[in-house]
């Protein structure tokens, strides 16, 4: 779905005419699409964190991907801020950019190698896996879908 709609308006400068496109975002997500981008991450941490109190591992192993899950989450919502940031022209450096972008994924390379190093069978591995990348594809959504509704209900408010 295009949540964008192009309004062009002319602006006349000393040297030629000249139109800018300014970018107008006026279409809320659906209700059920936030309710499927909630569901998702609720359903995904979830079952994560089952997945997790019922394993056969140590407690350390146990903390280890569960701040894995947490970390990569919190990457994952850094990145869509950042992008979208930058989409609203707000300043982002450089720095926090990439950061989020390298955070993002040392979470799913740390994830990885710890399934790969661990003592489980294959769909446990795959199960770890599936999960947690819903929770982060759910949690880009929620994001997404936050930052959609907030900057619509402000353009709202500003041409009252």
């Amino acid at each position: 779905m295009n949540y964008e709609t192009t309004v062009s308006l002319d602006k006349k400068s000393k040297k030629s005419d000249t139109k800018k496109e300014v970018k107008i975002y006026d279409q809320k997500p659906t209700a059920a699409f936030i309710g499927a981008s909630w569901s998702a991450l609720l359903i995904g941490m979830t079952s994560y964190c089952i997945g997790l109190w019922n394993a056969d591992m140590q407690l350390n192993e146990k903390g280890y991907y569960f701040t894995i899950l947490l970390f990569g989450l919190f990457s994952v919502i850094s990145v869509q801020k950042a992008v979208r940031d930058k989409l609203e022209d707000i300043p982002v450096t450089d720095i926090y950019y990439s950061i989020s972008w390298f955070t993002t994924v040392t979470s799913i390379v740390l994830l990885v190698i710890g399934l790969w190093n661990a003592d489980l069978i294959l769909s446990e591995k795959g199960f770890y896996g599936m999960s947690f990348l819903l929770s982060l594809f759910a949690a880009i959504a929620v994001q997404k879908n936050t930052r959609d509704v907030q900057y619509i209900d402000r353009s709202c408010d500003e041409e009252k």
